[in-house]
């Protein structure tokens, strides 16, 4: 099972960072690659604990949808999202937040499970693992450049 952990520093308030992360109406200009859009549940707006959402994206040439769930929040500092339905056997995304200065760590640890058995496990190994920590980086930088682009 794949976990991958990765961080930016973003130049905003602690607050200010985890709101935008949670952001529904923000998402897809994160991740315009994907042509995200939410089309049930939460659709726009800050997604908060127990509220689901579900996404419509093109990954890897296939359109798909993905109903996330907020499993759990504390506020500013971490918030997780569980996929309820859609592709992977399991996913699990944490989204974390430190204040540094006047500044923020943001950090994303997401774990997944491909279905298919071995099968999947082997794609993981030869293309989804790459793929998704490629998504999650473009997510982060976007997020960055909006969030600092923003600060007066």
């Amino acid at each position: 099972m794949p976990i991958i952990k990765m961080s930016v520093w973003i130049n905003v308030p602690v607050e200010e960072c985890f709101d935008l992360a949670r952001n529904i109406g923000l998402h897809p200009f994160t991740v315009p690659q994907t042509k995200e859009k939410p089309i049930a549940g939460r659709r726009e707006g800050l997604i908060e604990a127990g509220e689901m959402v579900t996404w419509r994206a093109r990954h890897l040439g296939v359109t798909q949808t993905l109903t996330s769930l907020i499993q759990s929040m504390n506020r500013p500092y971490q918030f997780v999202d569980v996929m309820v339905k859609g592709a992977f056997r399991s996913f699990t995304h944490v989204h974390l937040f430190e204040q540094k200065g006047e500044g923020t760590k943001m950090i994303d640890i997401l774990q997944f499970e491909s279905p298919f058995g071995h099968i999947g496990k082997l794609a993981d190994k030869l293309f989804l693992e790459r793929y998704m920590r490629k998504f999650l980086t473009i997510r982060a930088v976007n997020l960055k450049r909006i969030g600092e682009s923003l600060k007066p």
